[in-house]
């Protein structure tokens, strides 16, 4: 874990176990007693395969497995989580970003209820054009501490 002080209670965290942001962003900030966790995709750290994902060779999506997605995301969501020095229970807020919502929503749903049993965040769930790599999925939470 990195921890970077910005100022009062106010913490940049970068988490070694999570895979790398795709941008300038870190993987979550603390603010007082909130963690804002940027969002998590199902990429794996130091690689740049994307569990359930075949790319065909312009790099775009052939076929996915949304389930082996999204238990990758909530693999990845719960380092972040760690790093930060917070807990699946910390979970208050869940935005869920799904490329395909007709298909994918009710398998989402049921994986979900699975990591969800004891803690209950609010959440939203949209459909998005695409996100920015080749996958299905991502997750922004926030937790409190």
């Amino acid at each position: 874990m990195f921890l970077e002080l910005t100022n009062m209670g106010n913490q940049i965290i970068s988490s070694q176990q999570a895979p790398e942001p795709v941008g300038a962003y870190p993987h979550a900030r603390r603010v007082g007693n909130l963690l804002f966790l940027s969002g998590v995709g199902p990429r794996q750290r130091g690689s740049k395969d994307i569990p359930g994902v075949t790319l065909n060779e312009q790099g775009e999506i052939v076929a996915y497995d949304i389930e082996k997605q999204c238990h990758a995301v909530f693999q990845n969501v719960k380092l972040i989580l760690e790093s930060s020095g917070a807990q699946w229970k910390d979970l208050v807020d869940v935005t869920v970003f799904l490329t395909n919502m007709k298909d994918d929503f009710k398998t989402f749903n049921k994986i979900y209820a699975q990591y969800f049993t004891e803690n209950q965040p609010c959440r939203t769930t949209v459909e998005v054009n695409a996100l920015p790599t080749p996958i299905a999925i991502e997750l922004k939470c926030i937790a409190a501490l």
